[in-house]
């Protein structure tokens, strides 16, 4: 199963752009318009560069044309997660919940933390990923 691109964790507007695609393909406009909604108004993508990230996104295979359409006299685009992305987006989502779930712990504020880890085993029961692996690489037993 992939896990990650390239053996990394993904960058942040990777993340959000999966994200943005993830209930329903969208065209870029839309694409940036939930990145910001998502980011709570850090992140605003500009043209150019959600458009570079979306081909190297179709190059990796994490996302696909979903439909293209003349509007205006102009090409429209709608993009859609694939596969691969999929996999790689519900991945990271359960990595980022691990290790906001050890902050919380480390810091002594518990019901978050059991908020955390009710959100990484719905993961893991919907068979999208597989073992847990703690902080040291090793499969944890929970």
């Amino acid at each position: 199963m992939v896990t990650r691109v390239n053996d990394q964790a993904l960058r942040e507007p990777t993340l959000l752009i999966l994200t943005a695609i993830a209930d329903a393909p969208r065209h870029g406009y839309a694409i940036a318009q939930e990145v910001e909604k998502i980011s709570e108004g850090r992140t605003k993508m500009r043209t150019g560069t959600l458009y570079g990230a979306l081909e190297r996104l179709l190059e990796q295979e994490l996302i696909a044309v979903h439909e293209e359409e003349v509007v205006d006299g102009r090409m429209r685009r709608s993009y859609a997660l694939a596969p691969r992305g999929r996999e790689v987006l519900a991945a990271e989502a359960a990595r980022i919940a691990r290790t906001a779930q050890e902050a919380t712990r480390r810091l002594g504020l518990g019901a978050a933390g059991a908020a955390v880890a009710s959100f990484d085993a719905s993961f893991r029961t919907s068979g999208l990923l597989g073992p847990r692996l703690g902080f040291d690489g090793g499969v944890v037993n929970s």
